[in-house]
């Protein structure tokens, strides 16, 4: 081999040695001690142990709407099933109303400050708040009628039991409760009522409306977190059956399927909602112009309409004499599956013509990318206080102007919220996740597949997150105000960002560049397979996702979720090298032709520029001798026969090669950022062709800071961009090219105003 090509590959294997120390080791180290050991019940595949279980709670409830006073009174029949090998002496239940109450830990531990201006709803709210709000809890006793002890902890209620409920065993209890309904139309919340003066009626959105079982699994026990308003719900599945009273001129919907529907609707909305199973388009269950007629009265009378709901976790339902209602039917095989909206008249046109249209499309994405829906609904109803899920119904904003006309970005917020509320029917109703310490596994997950169903419902959807490069001014952001995604919801820091945006973008972001879609697709739809009606933990979706997919992700959960890095890659230096030709005179010429146009500053000022005017040799030529009159550019004897000896040493292979004149260019690479991530490289050669280089992230397994790859390549690169399609989300592309190119940015300008 010749001596030129030994020196190459030397040059390469001792810089790859260099690179050989143990900081790749902390980042590319497995996650052995961040996720719990697997057991019989969660496997190390992240699948569902061959012991697992899970708790069950069923609810039988008499609710009636007190609409003089706006209040919910109550009474439950709850049958709880201890499927767990343990013994339990005592029960938990939430009582997330008492959030509301005047001595409730959610307004003692919420921090804020004056400001110049403060609208007056935020100084009532905060400052003078005299709502009386919280469970009135009236009765708790056993199925003999005998109370049964308890005690309250803010928003838990703990029940001791008049004995141990053993394994695979049942009780059944009650319990009787009312509440005031807090005014979400004026000072927000998840439920609650808005109140319409000009007619004096109200539009009722109620959840959390009722005492639910506490989850209670192998991993925590009993779930034992206060609510505290940000982190939502831990919830067992369950059978409801639940009985709505309400004013006869009530429109009511909710959870489940309606089970009387001939005593509480008029012949003429059945038969239109029988014809909306099959229809092609929305149809009108409750026109606007009836809606109109019928919110002018007020009825002192009374209906109680009845649902049931199986295998749910939760259970929601709204009330008004003001509901538009239209309807549609979703084929799923043999089954339909009715989407529907319920919203007052303040919501058109922008509901009647977009509203249940994204409840069917949302089904349909998030079916083909999860597993069919499986309820016998999915409702969007307008509750423009608030955008909340639950089981089969969520309430939804998005209120027009008076005169009906709507911005472009009301619009889109309002289908962004209908497809993402709707979509929490799969994330976390179904794949039942502990939103109450880990926001991110409905959050993120429902933004991700909320962010692929808003591109197929229109062309450059003005998406808010998804996309990596929406997520860089929060990477880039001062790390004080950013914590990991595995922080528990109550201690997040941008809410948004950390809970929805930055996890949303991760997944997007391991299908489009560490996974591809083919493998990441397959494993996601393992993971909601495996889960749904069941309770995942963030260690099952990191071990499912590399279980069903073949790919070490590790790397990737450490930098993402448990770390506040960013990505920053730099494309430091560009070396260009080539092997030696053999051919001294086109080596010689080449080597005059550079010297010739690589000229130092000195020797211009002193040689072209004449500034030296004359040397001795100019002034005493009669002293030159003959090295004075040298050809530096000449080839020697002594050259040439060196290299003839070169020449006759290689081989026929090691000939072509340098024949074919290959490119060699040395990229230097620097990880400002510290997040590991891939290198992905466009190539832009001279004849303006180009090349797309993707490099997995382990090239930063030895060496974490600093390393260099080099490109053997026949064309000459003009240029070369680093993460072209903005892929990694980059928070410094100024570093990203070669040659340097500076990427557009602007200042304004003040205008002085003394």
């Amino acid at each position: 081999m010749k001596f030129t090509i030994c020196i190459l590959l030397l040059l390469i294997t001792c810089t790859n040695y260099a690179q050989v120390t143990n900081q790749g080791a902390s980042k590319f180290k497995q996650l052995y001690e961040e996720l719990p050991t697997p057991t019989t019940y969660r496997n190390a595949a992240g699948a569902p142990g061959h012991e697992y279980w899970q708790q069950k709670a069923d609810y039988d409830m008499k609710i009636e709407i007190d609409d003089k006073n706006q209040k919910i009174l109550g009474e439950e029949s709850i049958t709880y099933y201890n499927n767990s090998p343990d013994e339990l002496t005592y029960l938990w239940v939430q009582l997330d109303q008492n959030v509301r109450a005047l001595d409730g830990d959610k307004s003692k531990i919420s921090t804020d400050r004056v400001y110049k201006e403060i609208p007056y709803k935020q100084i009532k709210s905060r400052w003078h708040n005299d709502f009386d709000g919280g469970f009135k809890i009236t009765e708790v006793s056993n199925k003999k009628g005998e109370a049964l002890k308890h005690t309250i902890n803010k928003t838990m209620m703990r029940i001791d039991l008049e004995e141990p409920l053993k394994p695979k065993s049942n009780i059944c209890f009650t319990i009787k409760w009312n509440y005031n309904v807090n005014d979400g139309g004026n000072y927000g919340g998840r439920s609650g009522y808005e109140y319409f003066p000009e007619e004096d009626n109200y539009m009722y959105h109620i959840a959390q409306f009722f005492p639910r079982m506490c989850a209670y699994n192998e991993t925590d026990g009993w779930q034992n977190k206060q609510f505290l308003g940000r982190g939502e719900f831990t919830l067992s599945f369950g059978d409801y059956t639940v009985a709505i009273t309400a004013p006869s001129d009530h429109i009511v919907g909710a959870t489940g399927e309606l089970q009387n529907a001939k005593n509480v609707l008029t012949k003429k909305q059945i038969d239109r909602f029988e014809a909306s199973k099959t229809a092609e388009q929305p149809m009108m269950i409750v026109t606007e112009e009836e809606a109109k007629e019928i919110e002018k009265g007020k009825s002192t009378d009374k209906k109680t309409w009845v649902f049931k709901a199986e295998n749910v976790r939760d259970f929601a339902f709204c009330s008004s004499r003001k509901f538009i209602w239209d309807a549609q039917g979703v084929a799923f095989g043999d089954r339909t599956v009715m989407a529907m909206s319920y919203y007052p008249k303040e919501g058109n046109p922008l509901w009647e013509r977009y509203s249940t249209r994204a409840v069917v499309h949302t089904l349909k994405v998030y079916s083909r990318y999860t597993f069919d829906y499986p309820y016998p609904t999915a409702i969007s109803t307008h509750a423009n206080f608030t955008g909340m899920e639950y089981p089969m119904i969520c309430f939804n904003y998005g209120r027009p102007r008076p005169d009906g006309s709507y911005s472009e970005r009301l619009k889109y917020g309002m289908i962004g919220v209908i497809i993402h509320e709707v979509g929490h029917n799969y994330f976390p109703m179904i794949v039942n996740s502990d939103e109450r310490q880990w926001t991110w596994m409905d959050e993120g997950l429902n933004t991700f597949v909320q962010y692929l169903t808003e591109v197929e419902w229109e062309r450059d959807y003005p998406h808010r997150r998804g996309p990596a490069q929406k997520i860089v001014e929060y990477m880039k952001g001062d790390k004080e105000n950013i914590v990991p995604i595995m922080s528990n919801s109550e201690s997040l820091l941008q809410f948004g960002n950390n809970a929805y945006a930055k996890p949303a973008t991760a997944l997007n972001i391991l299908r489009e560049t560490v996974m591809g879609r083919e493998l990441f697709d397959y494993a996601f739809k393992e993971y909601s397979n495996r889960w749904k009606f069941k309770h995942p933990t963030p260690a099952d979706f990191f071990r499912t996702m590399e279980d069903a997919s073949g790919v070490d992700l590790d790397w990737f959960w450490r930098g993402w979720f448990y770390t506040t890095d960013h990505c920053d890659i730099s494309l430091d230096e560009v070396k260009t090298y080539n092997i030696n030709s053999y051919d001294l005179e086109k080596e010689m010429a080449l080597k005059k032709e550079w010297d010739k146009n690589h000229t130092g500053i000195s020797d211009i000022r002193n040689n072209q520029e004449k500034q030296v005017k004359k040397t001795v040799m100019e002034e005493v030529p009669s002293i030159k001798d003959k090295y004075n009159d040298r050809d530096k550019y000449r080839i020697t004897k002594k050259q040439q026969e060196q290299n003839d000896y070169f020449v006759l040493q290689l081989d026929d292979e090691e000939k072509e090669l340098i024949k074919e004149n290959f490119n060699y260019y040395e990229l230097h690479f620097s990880n400002v950022g510290g997040l590991i991530m891939p290198i992905i490289l466009e190539f832009v050669y001279e004849d303006d062709s180009k090349e797309t280089v993707r490099i997995p992230a382990e090239i930063w397994r030895l060496r974490t800071d600093k390393i260099t790859k080099v490109f053997a390549r026949k064309k000459k690169i003009k240029s070369i961009e680093l993460d072209p399609f903005l892929e990694t989300a980059d928070t410094d592309r100024n570093n990203n090219y070669f040659p340097e190119r500076r990427e557009p940015s602007k200042f304004d300008l003040y205008k002085n105003q003394y």
